[in-house]
């Protein structure tokens, strides 16, 4: 006992020291990154204010692992691979772009600008249908898995084995029966139980990989989150939103918890860019490679008579510049009448906050729509936080009261329409893998709307004058959640 007494004794009056020494360490690891200040700043404050455990959560998460650099070269491989047929696609392209200046030339440019930066090609051979929540997208989505006949490829975030996660993995076991290629990719953190699983889905005939595992030698990896949700059926239909797979996404459910999403269907030549990004993920984590060639990316036998022309923006931790905000921040700065955005989180990069400034300071009438109340009191908080600049310049801001509000859509001028999974924070811009398809048809922009102007009747208007009035403390800490923001 005497010598543990001593040992006592002797930490506390020295912890100081070893606590100094790797605070220094990290201090002086995190202004070498030479990062962004906001972000440097930020994980200064989480090392100061949480010794050690801070120190531990910047070693874990903050750092620049080499899986950003292995990032890097993926994308620079599939740019490659890209390049060997770019140029004798450009007359396509041209041809494609001039086609969506027949609606007006003030939107096109975002077309050109993921044209030239070779991020995903534009089409317009296409036919989209709109899908209001996890209701509507299932019950399309069932009858299309039955009719798959060459194969069927599901990359997704979430993706439960509740009632319509087994009802999809029933006709996915079925279908690889018949002899039908399934393929499947799931987020590790964000589908864990489901990963334990991988095993016995292999057993039944469904190729099977988790992307970036999370295992405690590799919680890095729980940073870098696959955050898309794309389904592909035989190269021709195409599904992409922010719906995962999971109960509580169809209305009404056993959480007593209306979930307002948004999600489309695509049928069409644009598929094709959804078929090259599942296939370079494939790639990147699978001993089970296939080739991508035309019983993948089949030629289109139903020609539309009217154009649809859309196309994608991907971005990845690899990715300079982050093509989804850059192209986002593009159109906002084309808008003309109005911007309707909607979405979970609102944590915006200081240029993304400047466009939309800049765009309400012009005339643009914006209108943002967020959850009233958020599955994260932090991220609420931070978002809370980021509104009073903007509503004093005269941006409407909703709060959706009916439920909880995860749609990731932005609608401009009544034309042009972002529909996708990227959140309007730092996380979805810069760290995540997210895409967006980017749809100029005046249809699908005014069934947007309208959905919007419905789901105004079910929120509060929030004003600057009722965040004046919020409690001090509630202020207090949204304030200390909006400097920790780029980290959220």
């Amino acid at each position: 006992m005497d010598h543990v007494q001593i040992i006592w004794e002797f930490v506390k009056e020295w912890y100081w020291i070893p606590l100094t020494l790797i605070n220094t360490t990290a201090f002086i690891t995190i202004l070498v990154e030479n990062g962004k200040p906001e972000k440097t700043i930020a994980w200064l404050m989480v090392i100061v204010f949480l010794p050690f455990f801070g120190v531990g959560l910047y070693y874990f998460f903050g750092q620049k692992f080499q899986k950003e650099k292995y990032f890097k070269k993926l994308d620079n491989r599939y740019k490659v691979k890209l390049e060997e047929r770019w140029n004798d696609l450009k007359p396509f392209i041209s041809n494609e772009i001039k086609l969506t200046e027949t609606y007006d030339d003030h939107l096109n440019d975002v077309f050109e600008y993921l044209a030239h930066t070779q991020t995903s090609i534009p089409t317009s051979n296409n036919s989209v249908e709109l899908l209001i929540n996890g209701e509507e997208k299932f019950a399309l989505l069932l009858e299309d898995l039955k009719k798959a006949k060459h194969h069927i490829h599901i990359e997704y975030y979430i993706f439960d084995e509740d009632e319509i996660g087994s009802q999809i993995l029933a006709i996915l076991i079925d279908k690889a029966k018949q002899g039908i290629e399934v393929r499947l990719i799931i987020d590790d953190f964000g589908s864990s139980p489901f990963a334990k699983r991988k095993a016995y889905y292999e057993n039944l005939g469904i190729q099977f990989e988790i992307f970036l595992p999370v295992r405690f030698s590799s919680l890095a990896n729980s940073n870098y989150r696959n955050h898309r949700k794309i389904i592909i059926i035989d190269g021709f239909i195409g599904y992409v939103g922010g719906i995962n797979v999971s109960d509580k996404y169809i209305n009404p459910n056993k959480f007593n918890l209306y979930w307002r999403d948004t999600a489309i269907r695509i049928h069409g030549d644009a598929t094709k860019m959804l078929q090259a990004q599942f296939w370079l993920h494939w790639q990147s984590i699978s001993a089970n490679s296939f080739t991508l060639n035309y019983n993948y990316l089949p030629e289109m036998q139903t020609v539309f008579e009217k154009k649809l022309p859309m196309t994608f923006a991907f971005s990845s931790p690899g990715n300079t510049p982050p093509y989804v905000m850059e192209s986002m921040i593009l159109s906002i700065s084309a808008a003309q009448k109005s911007i309707q955005l909607c979405t979970p989180y609102f944590i915006p990069t200081d240029s993304f906050k400047t466009a939309l400034l800049i765009a309400v300071s012009k005339g643009v009438a914006v209108s943002l729509m967020l959850p009233s109340k958020g599955d994260s009191s932090v991220v609420q908080a931070a978002s809370l936080s980021f509104l009073k600049p903007f509503m004093e310049r005269g941006m409407n801001v909703f709060l959706y009261e009916k439920g909880f509000m995860h749609a990731k859509t932005i609608c401009i001028d009544g034309l042009l329409s972002y529909i996708g999974t990227t959140n309007l924070d730092s996380r979805s811009f810069l760290i995540n893998f997210e895409l967006s398809a980017v749809v100029l048809d005046e249809n699908i922009a005014q069934q947007l709307t309208e959905q919007f102007e419905k789901d105004t009747l079910v929120s509060k208007f929030f004003t600057a004058d009722l965040w004046k009035n919020e409690k001090w403390y509630y202020k207090a800490f949204a304030s200390i959640c909006r400097l920790l923001a780029p980290l959220l």
